[in-house]
């Protein structure tokens, strides 16, 4: 059971088990208010289709991202790399051939 005082560990259960209760609540509310019972019924299908869709799609993320994070502590970065955006040295650009045949507006 957790304490009032500590942090979430789960994040996406959290979100699921919000899911989960309004998938409860909304077929209740929609009959109070005069919707039928099968129409609450479909309604509460719906939500549940979603709900786990939602839930896959979380923890995929949530695998995806834990894998990243093993493989960038695993794998540092070499020592010359300087970035995406760095250049190797003055005046280098990529695709500029300096030295090739004359254009003809030469």
């Amino acid at each position: 059971m957790r304490s009032a005082g500590r942090a979430h560990d789960d994040p996406a259960g959290d979100v699921v088990r919000w899911a989960a209760f309004s998938c409860l609540l909304v077929p209740v509310v929609l009959v109070v208010y005069g919707t039928s019972y099968g129409g609450a019924a479909v309604a509460t299908l719906g939500l549940a289709a979603v709900t786990a869709a939602c839930r896959v799609l979380l923890r995929h993320s949530e695998k995806t991202e834990r894998a990243a994070a093993r493989v960038r502590s695993e794998d540092p970065l070499p020592l010359g790399h300087r970035g995406r955006h760095s250049r190797s040295g003055a005046g280098s650009h990529r695709g500029c051939h300096g030295s090739g045949a004359l254009s003809p507006h030469d």
